[in-house]
């Protein structure tokens, strides 16, 4: 416990050095890159093309305002795809349209006892090893996606976007799933997109499709309001769709279905585009019923989370999270795997309770060049259960990784990277585990 309280708080000494040493009037590296994915997209207009110079300048500069729009998105992941390679513009440059994907191809090995599945999470470390498998060689077009999205303006309603965002991670890897679908007014968005609880972009880059282990990033159906004061400061607030993770190993407890909304808030400073600080927190409603009592319980669970991402030299960019609160494990995190929203009491087997969590994440990435860069990562996720739970209890888990990636042309990259895990459960009995990744993706 008290490792975890001191990583929380040299991350929060992180967060403000970031904020307070970012050089954000620079240029930077990965900047000059979203400049060049820009300048490869070709524009197609539906309405015929402007004749005059004057008017096909407007219309340049309203272009690369529309792609910084698509890369510099609030919720916008490091795996997310580019922005679409064929743009369809009306010929007053008010609405655009782009259809769009990635092919992304990645091959794993790994050694001193193979992780089950495509992606290397912690928690899924077995102890003890299978023998069986300790060594496993794979592949997944896991991450592989198509999308749509449109951007216009209209002089009643403001600026509006509409998105759909699929991939290939459904039913072994290879089902196609819905990621995305969601419409954005102004300051408000209405349906399927990522949580405002969540801060995709200050998660470090991580080749591997479970990333840190810390990584809150899931999606619900949720409306949000936005606004920006200013154009630095953001606060938001949104009704999410819940989604609970209840322990389902006792037949006296039984979880009821959801009735309430999550209430999710954030507040953010924004001193560059791609560059952040921001706190935000969730509340929810978590319920059970006592079967043999006939009685039905409610819980609160709730989160904080402290994010940052910046770039203080024109080479550096830095990733800060941390986050702690209870019952929000089935919200992501290495935790997501497992029912921990709502423990059994041990002293207790009718009751149920909401353990602490804490977790952290550090990442630092530095480009030698635009299109070419390395980084490292660590994060850790802990579990506070109550004493007398079973020994073989997830405790704590802990990630890193080591790896590089170069964007061989605007939309073609490669990387490799080494992952290192470590699950140890409550009986301090704990396990190691390596993969070696590599991947292939091209953006369209």
């Amino acid at each position: 416990m008290h490792k975890s309280l001191k990583a929380l708080i040299a991350g929060a000494l992180a967060v403000l050095s970031c904020g307070a040493f970012s050089a954000s009037a620079a240029v930077t590296h990965p900047d000059s890159l979203i400049n060049l994915k820009a300048q490869s997209t070709k524009i197609m207009y539906i309405d015929g093309r402007p004749t005059d110079n004057a008017t096909l300048r407007a219309d340049k500069d309203s272009i690369y305002r529309l792609i910084a729009t698509f890369y510099y998105d609030q919720f916008r992941h490091f795996q997310d795809p580019d922005a679409p390679y064929f743009l369809f513009m009306s010929k007053e440059a008010g609405l655009s349209m782009g259809i769009g994907g990635s092919v992304r191809m990645r091959a794993f090995y790994d050694w001193n006892g193979a992780v089950p599945g495509s992606a290397f999470a912690p928690f899924t470390i077995p102890i003890p090893a299978n023998p069986q498998s300790m060594r496993r060689f794979s592949s997944t077009p896991a991450g592989t996606g198509l999308f749509f999205r449109i951007i216009g303006h209209h002089h009643t309603i403001g600026s509006y976007q509409l998105c759909i965002e699929t991939d290939f991670t459904g039913y072994e890897s290879r089902g196609l799933k819905l990621k995305k679908a969601y419409a954005t007014i102004e300051d408000f968005t209405v349906g399927y997109a990522t949580s405002t609880f969540s801060d995709p972009a200050a998660q470090p880059v991580v080749i591997d499709a479970a990333g840190n282990n810390n990584k809150f990033s899931h999606t619900s159906v949720l409306v949000r309001y936005m606004p920006c004061f200013k154009q630095r400061w953001y606060v938001g607030v949104s009704l999410e769709t819940p989604s609970t993770a209840v322990d389902r190993t006792m037949q006296s407890v039984k979880p009821l279905s959801e009735w309430l909304p999550d209430v999710a808030a954030l507040g953010q400073y924004e001193w560059a585009p791609g560059q952040h600080v921001r706190l935000s927190a969730i509340a929810r409603s978590l319920s059970y019923r006592d079967v043999t009592a006939n009685s039905n319980h409610n819980l609160a669970g709730w989160g904080v989370q402290l994010s940052s991402v910046a770039r203080p030299a024109r080479a550096l960019t830095t990733y800060v999270n941390l986050c702690g609160g209870r019952g929000i494990a089935g919200l992501g995190s290495d935790l997501q795997y497992g029912y921990y929203d709502l423990l059994t009491d041990p002293k207790n087997p009718q009751r149920l309770y909401t353990p602490l969590s804490l977790g952290w994440s550090l990442g630092l990435q530095y480009n030698f060049r635009p299109n070419f860069f390395m980084s490292v990562a660590a994060s850790q996720t802990y579990l506070d259960s109550r004493k007398g739970s079973p020994e073989s209890e997830y405790r704590c888990g802990t990630f890193a990784c080591v790896n590089a990636y170069w964007n061989i042309l605007p939309r073609l990259s490669v990387a490799a990277e080494i992952d290192y895990g470590r699950r140890e459960n409550i009986s301090k009995e704990a396990r190691n585990a390596w993969r070696a990744n590599v991947m292939c993706a091209f953006s369209f």
